[in-house]
């Protein structure tokens, strides 16, 4: 009995002790100090899935045809490219470090991405200038790619709303291509005038094809919802080498009789995409990782 009434102050002691010491804990046996849960959420990886679409402009660098004109200048039977006028898809994987506010991501993706361009030919009597065939071809290309970009991203505020800014580096894979030519045209030289259009012609356009690379720009914004993390970016990709294959211009025989010839050209993307981001690393089912 004196043993406990000897021990009852150092035992009120300790439970006064443990009480102090028990406040700044959270559920989990974590310190909810500010400096270590800043130190921890200086660095995190996430993973992520994201979709969206693209829109394609093709740039000539160099034009080439089969009909070569001479009643008239070649300059009117060059291709004229639609810019930014049809809509792609792409589907991402995002594999993302952050470290201080700034993310390196690598982002694998297929990327389907089409472009249309147009040209007229003529032929017409030296004889009687009313008698002449204009022919108007109007040819579509759809690409498939898998892109292997490295980005770079730089966080500009870093609350539940997280714009951010970014730049990288991209080598596109070519996996299919396709083209098809409608054709159509006005016949002046048959007593009156005739408009017809034939059936498109489609034709697989792998060969004609390469691989290229480029550079990319952009910017996003990322929204904190839980543990998790949505995010829409925009992003313009610069093709910075030739998406056609010299070895294989000519090389369609279809193509060719129809006085078509792959120009040397440079392919850019406008790119929109959605998705959401996980993080890998935890602390504990009552911890969150991300910002308040």
């Amino acid at each position: 009995m004196m043993y406990l009434k000897r021990m009852l102050p150092v035992l009120l002691l300790l439970l006064v002790c443990a009480t102090v010491l028990a406040q700044p804990k959270k559920k989990g046996g974590l310190i909810n100090k500010p400096n270590q849960q800043n130190k921890f959420l200086e660095k995190q990886w996430w993973l992520g899935i994201k979709a969206g679409t693209n829109l394609a402009q093709a740039i000539p660098t160099k034009r080439y045809t089969v009909v070569t004109p001479t009643n008239y200048a070649q300059a009117l039977n060059d291709k004229e490219y639609d810019s930014f006028n049809n809509t792609g898809s792409q589907a991402t994987l995002e594999a993302t470090f952050y470290y201080k506010g700034f993310s390196f991501s690598a982002q694998p993706t297929y990327r389907h991405s089409r472009f249309t361009y147009s040209n007229q030919f003529q032929w017409d009597n030296p004889e009687n200038v009313e008698e002449r065939l204009v022919l108007q071809y109007d040819q579509e290309q759809k690409l498939d790619y898998a892109d292997f970009p490295f980005i770079i991203k730089y966080d500009i505020l870093r609350d539940k709303f997280r714009p951010y800014a970014q730049v990288g580096i991209f080598y596109s894979l070519l996996i299919n291509a396709n083209k098809a030519v409608a054709v159509s045209g006005t016949d002046y030289a048959s007593g009156g005038t005739n408009q017809f259009s034939n059936d498109p012609i489609i034709v697989g356009a792998k060969d004609l094809f390469d691989n290229n690379w480029g550079l990319m720009a952009g910017a996003g914004l990322e929204y904190n919802l839980g543990n998790i993390r949505v995010v829409l970016d925009a992003s313009y990709w610069k093709g910075m080498s030739n998406i056609s294959n010299v070895e294989s211009r000519y090389g369609s025989d279809r193509l060719a009789g129809i006085g078509d010839a792959q120009d040397d050209m440079k392919l850019n993307n406008f790119v929109i995409s959605a998705g959401v981001l996980f993080p890998m690393r935890f602390l504990s089912s009552s911890f969150k990782t991300l910002d308040r």
